[in-house]
């Protein structure tokens, strides 16, 4: 008995933490999605109507709604791709050697994950600065204008991205580095025996053997960008325009600067679902290419 009870015994501090900070939450905002709570609900349950679907409908119908849709699925489109690839660019880099000074370098790329968003915006914040920042100021010693890079609506999104890029890779190298310290030795000792230079080694023996590393960052950063907050809310708070307001920017002024807990409710429930569907999306393509 002691034997079947241990294996629950081990996972049920981890599984309560999951069903009250996962599960739990995510059932309560779907029924709070077909109410039109606020925040006086909190001192009266009687102020909350039940609305069905309706915020569901207004969601749908709301163009600042798809407008926030429209730049989380571009910031996810940019970001996502932008992450593995450099991601894994330097962790190849990295693990080419094994000196002192390159276990440094792991420690200084790791520096990023580790450190406060808001430390970290307010200094790009400085750096993007059309005034004083210090972008504009090497682009006009090369006789370069200013440039508007949070003020421009189009502009604004890729520089918001950047940030993130920039503070995201340093988690995944140090998850490819682990996964290339695993790569058989056998293999890429064959490949220079038959001859295979570094790159061909490279893109035919050692990526390959990292699909469920590169699988797992995928996954891992999708769901990350589709979730995309602090950046542009430190940098911008969603502007110009609205130019840099993500789905989560959007829910969190509709919910806690609008009031509208409700509606706001209805929006987490569509990003869930979204987020859901294209994970599952990555992990059927992962079992066909495991089948193949």
């Amino acid at each position: 008995m002691r034997s079947r009870l241990a294996p629950y015994l081990f996972v049920s501090p981890a599984m309560v933490l999951l069903v009250t900070f996962g599960i739990v939450p995510i059932l309560v905002a779907a029924v709070i999605s077909t109410t039109n709570m606020n925040i006086s609900a909190f001192a009266s349950w009687d102020n909350v109507d039940f609305v069905g679907a309706d915020n569901y409908v207004a969601l749908f119908a709301d163009a600042d709604f798809w407008q926030a849709l429209g730049n989380t699925g571009l910031f996810a489109i940019v970001g996502v791709p932008a992450i593995v690839l450099v991601s894994l660019f330097v962790a190849i880099l990295l693990n080419r050697s094994q000196s002192r000074f390159f276990r440094a370098l792991r420690a200084f790329y790791f520096i990023p994950a580790i450190t406060a968003i808001v430390a970290i915006s307010l200094i790009w914040g400085y750096l993007y600065n059309t005034q004083f920042g210090l972008l504009n100021y090497g682009l006009s010693l090369v006789g370069i204008e200013q440039v508007q890079w949070l003020s421009d609506p189009w502009l604004s999104k890729f520089s918001v991205a950047l940030v993130a890029v920039w503070r995201g890779t340093g988690l995944n190298i140090i998850i490819f580095l682990a996964a290339l310290q695993s790569v058989p030795k056998e293999y890429l000792e064959a490949a220079a025996l038959d001859g295979a230079g570094e790159a061909r080694t490279t893109f035919s023996v050692t990526i390959p053997l990292l699909r469920f590393a590169i699988f797992f960052v995928a996954v891992t950063t999708t769901i990350a960008w589709l979730q995309f907050f602090d950046e542009p809310f430190v940098l911008t708070d969603g502007g110009p325009l609205g130019a840099t307001t993500s789905v989560s920017i959007f829910l969190y002024k509709e919910g806690f600067r609008l009031n509208q807990f409700g509606y706001a409710s209805a929006g987490s429930i569509v990003l869930f679902v979204i987020i859901a569907v294209i994970t599952l999306i990555q992990l059927r393509l992962r079992r066909a290419d495991d089948e193949y």
